[in-house]
């Protein structure tokens, strides 16, 4: 049976079946998982303090308690919470960029503060322009760069942090110009707030380079903390008479130092007036506002000298320059400030100047420069060169200018690029608009330096050589790779020297096996009866795998001698994986003494992947060589004995003990054969504990016999860490040896 429709009836089901679907296809668009940038509103290269405001102003609106009546107002949030605590990581942003969504497999969000806490407490001075917040990757660049700092490091719960909030806006208003303010976030960067001794909020601190902070404990109104700075401005003003007049004004001139003079009358106030008269006609100011006198002031400096074609390779042969490039305008007048750069190099030995390349354009194509922007050249001429690709303010470009002298990174390009050089070189590819680049940046320079004379160091931006980029197979920035001669390796660790250091030196000599089917049965399952061995079962494909791979480097490298570490690629040798019946990537395994099992080991079911999980575990999977101690043997054979021994007094339920059983099983081997190592259980054996005047858990006691004496003495050890503790054993072992010798000398 057939329905026959009339043209309006087909029409209007038509359209019905289009709205339909167009109500699904928007249904599908919203719940899928949108790009985290887009979430918050931000482009891929938004700073920190962009994506942290960013944040703000959608929590405010967003958040569950301004939105009761919404049933996913929950997960909404969530979402934009996520997008936060990932683009604010640098190294989560970077693994983000890199891999998207799955490459956080191991970093579950999930938590988030109330409403208030964004509205009150959430980045206190992002909005005010005279305060610089300070993160982690930038402080020491910004506190070196030779200028004077004055930092509150605050925390956003603390409420005399905000009681003294508008006075440190009203201050930093006040001596803008004068000296930089920052303020350290320390609910966000709590390691840098460690790094620098900050234990109590709010703590002020003056920075200068060179000298050691200086910590404000005055009482914090504005005027006390303006006469406190002033004690730290090294400014002088010199009293001109007419003895001294003509020649300090002549001799000044000689130097290229400007004079900005104030005429007084005797005893009397120096801006008098007549004073304010004379002194706004002779320099020509429209006021007499200390601001607005020394923003006239530095608008009528002299610019940077202008190098010319002719003499831009001698220039810059003999000696460091930082040099503004333009085209035409120079661009460098918008910001007068710039023009401070001169004396604050000065004793780096760095000259400013400036290039335009409107008129040699061929010289600026040949170094890369297609915009306006900076440079410094080492005194190399123009072979060893590197480009600024940071913030274009004073204290970013003083920082990059006096790290780059002194560091040993080139900018590269398809001249220079070291595809075929017999010496190892460590290349970035980058590209300046990405913020995770642009912070590796300075711990290359800082690599460089800890490295020289071992490796190269090159930068090559890919906006610029793409060509050269697709060649290698950049695929995501910043991706460096180690070229060494004929061997190409990617650096995965995180933005540090210390870490960039640690994969080289890993290089150079590894401390992971790369086993095969082969190695693995003759290293592994024949291995010797008192060989112990952890093996990394991986797939290079894996995600989670190319995360684990530098922390498991980095605790094989902690290991040496102890317990021998492997891995083995299941792509390569996927048979082989699966008749070990590995189903899942990374499997760990820990291989035990060899006994009559041959197969015998233990997986590792840890959350945590980082090279101090993994350590311990390790640690507490071997045989224990430590001896349990009871009263009556602590007593005959610590107490009335003639070895040394070093003790840990312990308690099982303690969690610190845990974590320190391993590290001491650590210890016991590492001074075997002239220290025994004992444990005595202080919950089974708390009188003994407390004879031994022990309160609290763990206690490492050494006791150590004189023989000159024939008795024991005992020093109480504070570190946790064995290596720390051997060499403090060592040493006393070596002192009693001395004193022994010494003794036999007197006979």
């Amino acid at each position: 049976m057939g329905v026959w429709l009339n043209k309006d009836d087909y029409i209007r089901d038509l359209k019905r079946i289009i709205l339909c679907f167009l109500i699904v296809y928007m249904a599908i668009l919203v719940g899928t998982d949108q790009d985290f940038y887009s979430l918050l509103r931000v482009s891929k290269t938004a700073s920190s303090r962009e994506i942290r405001q960013a944040f703000k102003k959608l929590a405010l609106k967003l958040h569950p308690d301004k939105n009761p009546n919404n049933p996913n107002a929950h997960g909404d949030f969530l979402k934009i919470n996520r997008a936060y605590e990932v683009l604010k990581d640098e190294d989560l942003r970077k693994k983000y960029d890199k891999y998207g969504e799955k490459g956080l497999e191991d970093n579950q969000g999930g938590q988030y503060e109330s409403w208030n806490y964004y509205r009150y407490d959430f980045g206190i001075y992002d909005d005010d322009p005279e305060i610089i917040t300070l993160e982690r990757r930038e402080f020491d660049a910004a506190v070196n760069s030779g200028e004077l700092w004055f930092v509150n490091f605050y925390s956003p719960g603390c409420s005399h942090c905000h009681d003294l909030a508008p006075t440190w806006r009203d201050f930093a208003k006040e001596v803008d110009g004068l000296l930089r303010i920052g303020a350290v976030n320390c609910g966000d960067d709590r390691m840098l707030c460690r790094m620098k001794g900050v234990n109590s909020y709010p703590s002020l601190f003056i920075f200068r380079s060179g000298m050691a902070p200086v910590k404000y404990h005055g009482d914090r109104s504005k005027e006390s903390l303006v006469s406190f700075a002033m004690q730290h401005v090294r400014s002088t003003v010199t009293e001109l008479w007419t003895g001294n007049f003509v020649n300090s004004i002549q001799t000044a001139f000689a130097a290229g130092i400007g004079w900005l003079i104030t005429f007084c009358s005797k005893g009397g106030d120096c801006l008098t007036s007549q004073t304010r008269l004379r002194l706004s006609g002779m320099l020509f100011l429209n006021s007499l506002d200390a601001k607005e006198i020394y923003l006239e002031v530095i608008h009528n400096l002299p610019d940077f000298e202008l190098l010319s074609a002719n003499t831009l390779e001698d220039r810059l042969a003999h000696h460091r320059w930082l040099l503004f490039f333009h085209f035409g305008k120079n661009e460098n007048s918008n910001d007068p400030e710039l023009k401070k750069l001169k004396t604050l190099l000065k004793n780096d030995h760095i000259q400013v100047g400036r290039f335009d390349c409107s008129t040699a354009p061929d010289i600026c194509s040949n170094l890369y420069v297609f915009q306006p922007s900076l440079a410094v050249f080492k005194g190399q001429g123009t072979t060893e060169y590197e480009i600024h690709h940071g913030k274009k303010i004073l204290y970013d470009i003083l920082a990059f200018a006096k790290e780059s002298v002194n560091s040993h990174v080139t900018t590269l390009g398809p001249q220079n690029f070291p595809a075929n050089d017999k010496e190892p070189w460590l290349v970035d590819f980058f590209a300046p608009w990405c913020p995770p680049c642009r912070a590796l940046l300075p711990e290359l320079r800082r690599a460089s330096n800890l490295l020289y004379g071992q490796l190269k160091f090159g930068t090559l931006d890919c906006t610029v050589h793409e060509g050269l980029c697709n060649m290698y197979n950049i695929q995501a920035y910043p991706t460096t790779v180690v070229f060494n001669q004929s061997n190409i390796h990617e650096y995965e660790g995180h933005h540090s020297a210390e870490q960039i250091l640690e994969f080289i030196e890993d290089l150079m000599n590894p401390s992971v096996v790369s086993l095969t089917p082969a190695t693995f049965n003759e290293l592994v399952t024949q291995r010797k009866h008192n060989e112990v061995w952890m093996v990394d079962f991986y797939s290079p494909w894996c995600h989670p795998c190319q995360v684990l791979m530098p922390e498991w480097k980095r605790m094989a490298r902690t290991l040496t001698g102890l317990i021998n570490v492997g891995s083995i690629d299941c792509q390569q040798y996927h048979s082989f994986c699966a008749q070990e019946n590995v189903q899942r990537y990374p499997e760990i395994r820990f291989f035990p003494p060899k006994s009559n099992k041959a197969y015998q080991y233990h997986s590792y079911n840890g959350w945590n992947r980082d090279a101090y999980s993994l350590r311990i575990w390790g640690l507490g999977l071997l045989p224990q060589v430590s001896t349990d101690l009871t009263p009556q043997t602590f007593s005959e054979k610590v107490l009335q004995g003639k070895n040394h021994w070093v003790i840990d007094f312990y308690a099982p339920w303690c969690g610190p003990c845990q974590n320190f059983a391993p590290e001491f099983e650590l210890l016991a081997r590492m001074i075997k054969g002239k220290v025994k190592a004992g444990k005595v259980d202080c919950q089974a054996y708390a009188q003994t504990c407390q004879k031994a005047g022990i309160r609290a858990y763990p206690t490492v006691k050494f006791y150590f016999y004189e023989r000159a004496k024939r008795n024991f003495q005992e020093e109480q050890i504070n570190t946790r860490d064995a290596k720390a503790i051997a060499a403090l054993i060592n040493e006393k072992l070596e002192t009693l040896q001395n004193q022994g010798k010494r003794n036999k000398d007197e006979l």
